[in-house]
């Protein structure tokens, strides 16, 4: 890992572009944390991907298996198993254990942690069940908020693959200031024309500053204008939101 410049090695390439960008074998590296005489940790964790046939093979083999795989040892086989287990655990929480969110308060509090800090705008998915109770958080892209990378095939690939019956839309503004863009209300409504064609509802699309937040929802923005309105920002018709979310939205808000 040494001969890698600092900003290519996993951990700081995690850092910087989220887990969601690192290969297999660099998140397998994370967890193992060193390599062994000859073998970088990523070198190791490649070799043993290809030994066990992949991670469904890593997750299927024993610990004594992972053990015996030169530089493994018992102590990295074990940290793979629980990486492994609690993999499979997020997965299958039951309804209970699913965060529930009656507004973007509660969408902010839960990502403007770590999205206030990012470089780059990440748009993000995420998805809810039919009572609210969010089942997955998805990066949709990374970079510059356009058209091009934010697709509504990307958006609700994984939305129709995990059943869910609405989402929220998020990304951040690097700048701090939460203000949605032009850009930002087309998107918005090419989206929720699109979840309405597939029934699923876009709820709100909550943009992260800087300690401040914007619901897109709230200020009017959300509805697709139709063939004969005006300018974009001009119309505000509200869009039909289940009266479980209808509380607390209200704009631009400081956490």
């Amino acid at each position: 890992m040494k001969e890698m410049p600092a900003t290519e090695r996993p951990r700081e390439r995690l850092l910087r572009a989220g887990a969601e960008a690192l290969s297999s074998a660099e998140l397998v590296s994370i967890i193992l944390g060193t390599g062994v005489r000859g073998q970088t940790a990523l070198s190791l964790a490649g070799s043993v991907i290809r030994a066990f046939g992949g991670l469904r093979g890593i997750a299927a083999a024993s610990t004594r298996d992972l053990a015996s795989h030169r530089g493994i040892g018992t102590a990295k086989a074990v940290q793979l198993k629980a990486a492994v287990e609690l993999g499979r655990r997020a997965v299958t929480l039951e309804p209970e254990d699913l965060v529930q969110v009656s507004g973007p308060r509660d969408v902010a509090s839960l990502l403007m942690g770590e999205m206030r800090y990012f470089d780059r705008e990440h748009f993000r998915v995420v998805l809810l069940n039919a009572k609210h109770r969010i089942i997955d958080i998805v990066t949709v892209s990374v970079g510059c908020l356009d058209s091009s990378l934010v697709h509504p095939r990307e958006v609700f690939k994984e939305c129709l693959r995990r059943n869910s019956a609405c989402i929220i839309l998020v990304h951040n503004h690097p700048s701090g200031d939460p203000t949605p863009s032009t850009d930002d209300v087309a998107i918005t409504r090419r989206l929720a024309s699109s979840g309405l064609i597939l029934g699923i509802e876009v709820l709100d699309h909550v943009i992260v500053g800087d300690n401040r937040y914007s619901s897109l929802k709230e200020m009017g923005l959300m509805t697709p204008a139709p063939a004969n309105a005006p300018a974009a920002f001009s119309w505000h018709e509200p869009w039909p939101v289940p009266q479980a979310c209808a509380v607390g939205w209200k704009g631009e808000y400081e956490l």
